[in-house]
């Protein structure tokens, strides 16, 4: 299970990295589909950056840090990890549904990724569990 979780963490990486591209590009991006798709008006606004920093960056980090403990086998951290990157997607999703309404192809391929690692981190947890109450 740690391997499916650290593959979907690069998955999730390789989109922030290709969300933080569109951020510091003035290209037209190819997730600019239409009116209600455009990666450069949501990486663009004022919700791309926390403190100065773009969100892109800091799902960077975030997919990178779940990676890692994936590999390591830290099952907890892992979902205590994947859990606050999910509520802060979700977050993320509702400004692109309320305030902006324009959706970033690849933050919903983000949020996705996101909701997956933290599914699958509670039924890591839960395999463990049935494992040592079947011993």
């Amino acid at each position: 299970m740690r391997f499916v979780i650290a593959s979907l963490a690069i998955l999730g990486l390789i989109v922030s990295i290709l969300a933080l591209r569109v951020h510091y590009s003035n290209d037209v991006e190819p997730c600019d589909i239409n009116s209600h798709w455009d990666c450069g008006v949501v990486n663009h606004s004022r919700y791309a950056e926390v403190q100065h920093i773009p969100v892109a960056a800091i799902g960077i980090v975030g997919y990178l840090g779940l990676a890692l403990l994936a590999v390591q086998g830290r099952r907890v951290l892992t979902l205590l990890a994947s859990a606050a990157g999910c509520a802060f997607a979700l977050y993320l999703t509702s400004i692109e549904a309320f305030h902006l309404q324009v959706w970033c192809l690849y933050c919903v391929i983000s949020q996705i990724t996101i909701a997956l690692i933290t599914i699958f981190s509670v039924i890591w947890i839960l395999l463990k569990r049935n494992r040592l109450q079947s011993v």
